[in-house]
């Protein structure tokens, strides 16, 4: 565009000069040669305008030239302002998030992704996301994301989450099943130790009971009391033992919450399990596993999402277009995440695009907006070549006709 202006305004000039040898002869070449000159000044002036933006016009240090050089450190703090006052408000943030329907787009894409299965995620990202996993160090970045989960696990404590977690499943009555699973489980024990019953109650028993043969006798009693004190667990939810079992989770779920002696035993436990070799091995081979996921997913996304996963994706993507119970609450998550993120972040943000413009040198920032804006000051001056000459031609005629 700058080569299409440029050579409008020659041929400006170029058509001046035709039109002023002509004009002796021609009547009409005065109308012709107004155009031309009314239009290599109106491109001259704007070119001095759209020039004068960005450097000195012919390096000549003409006052108020060079606006954009001599003005970036008050543009970069232009800009951050304008963001803060428009973009990273809580206020405004709360205001445009209720428009959004973040759980809406989401239910819509993972349903029906646009451009196939893969679409834009294979166009570009996937490939950014292949080449950077295929470029960071495999050990290294798994150390850090080892080192990183397991400092987060050290500093959390686990007991009180332990704790909500139980007390959270005995309101809902989710741990009667596990109490169900846990009777099943000591009946088939009683069921396949028989023999080791009866081996210890030979062996405990006395040589009188052996000699009588009662020995026989107690070991079947007390099986079959065992049997049938574990068969009308399983029958009675609400069963002295039972009762009695569930009263010690709960009394164990406050526990968890209020008693320090056992709060420290269970964080002992934690940091033990944690420092234990194989779950350092189990902790390196779930992030090869996911590591290896990532890579399949970003060298072939359209097959990643024509599988198990792509289907999994397409079932959340319905669940959320169903739900509008969860739906909401994922909106309202959304907003609270991002007033948080402007709170929290916003003139942290600021600062970031104030300093990164101060830190531009003159000719980063000349270049970069030129870049962007210069298309169109082009077509500023080829409309002020074409303007300016038809302006020209009518004051000509005028003055003809007059």
């Amino acid at each position: 565009m700058r080569l299409v202006a440029t050579g409008l305004l020659l041929f400006m000039a170029a058509l001046f000069v035709i039109a002023r040898a002509a004009e002796p002869s021609f009547a009409w070449a005065g109308y012709l040669r107004a155009f031309a000159e009314a239009g290599m000044v109106g491109g001259m002036a704007d070119w001095f305008a759209v020039t004068a933006l960005f450097k000195h016009p012919l390096g000549l240090p003409i006052p108020h030239t060079a606006i954009v050089p001599r003005n970036k450190d008050r543009i970069g703090d232009t800009l951050a302002t304008f963001l803060r006052d428009n973009f990273l408000v809580p206020r405004v943030i709360a205001q445009r998030a209720r428009r959004l329907d973040i759980a809406d787009a989401l239910a819509r894409w993972l349903t029906d992704p646009p451009e196939g299965a893969g679409g834009r995620f294979r166009q570009g990202a996937s490939k950014l996301v292949a080449t950077m996993l295929e470029a960071l160090d495999p050990r290294e970045l798994g150390g850090m994301l080892k080192s990183a989960v397991g400092k987060r696990l050290h500093e959390t404590e686990v007991a009180p989450i332990l704790a909500q977690l139980l007390a959270a499943a005995m309101a809902d009555g989710r741990h009667k099943p596990l109490l169900d699973a846990a009777i099943r489980w000591a009946a088939n024990a009683v069921g396949e130790n028989e023999h080791l019953i009866r081996q210890l109650v030979n062996e405990r028993g006395g040589s009188i009971l052996r000699w009588t043969g009662l020995d026989r006798e107690v070991s079947n009693r007390l099986i079959g009391a065992l049997d049938k004190l574990l068969a009308e667990m399983a029958a009675n939810p609400e069963h002295p033992l039972r009762l009695r079992a569930e009263q010690g989770l709960e009394t164990f779920a406050t526990d968890l919450r209020d008693n320090a002696p056992l709060r420290a035993r269970v964080e002992r436990v934690k940091n033990e399990l944690i420092a234990n070799p194989a779950m350092q091995r189990w902790l390196d081979g779930l992030w090869e596993q996911a590591r290896a996921l990532l890579l399949g997913i970003a060298r072939d996304p359209e097959r990643a999402m024509a599988g198990r996963l792509g289907e999994t994706l397409r079932q959340i993507g319905e669940t959320l277009r169903r739900d509008r119970r969860l739906a909401l609450r994922i909106n309202r998550f959304t907003r609270r995440a991002l007033v948080g993120i402007a709170a929290d972040y916003g003139d942290g943000i600021v600062r970031l695009v104030s300093e990164t413009v101060r830190g531009w040198d003159a000719g980063t920032i000349t270049r970069r907006l030129e870049n962007q804006v210069g298309r169109d000051l082009q077509y500023i001056r080829v409309n002020g070549t074409l303007v300016g000459g038809l302006v020209g031609l009518g004051i000509h005629a005028i003055d003809v006709l007059m």
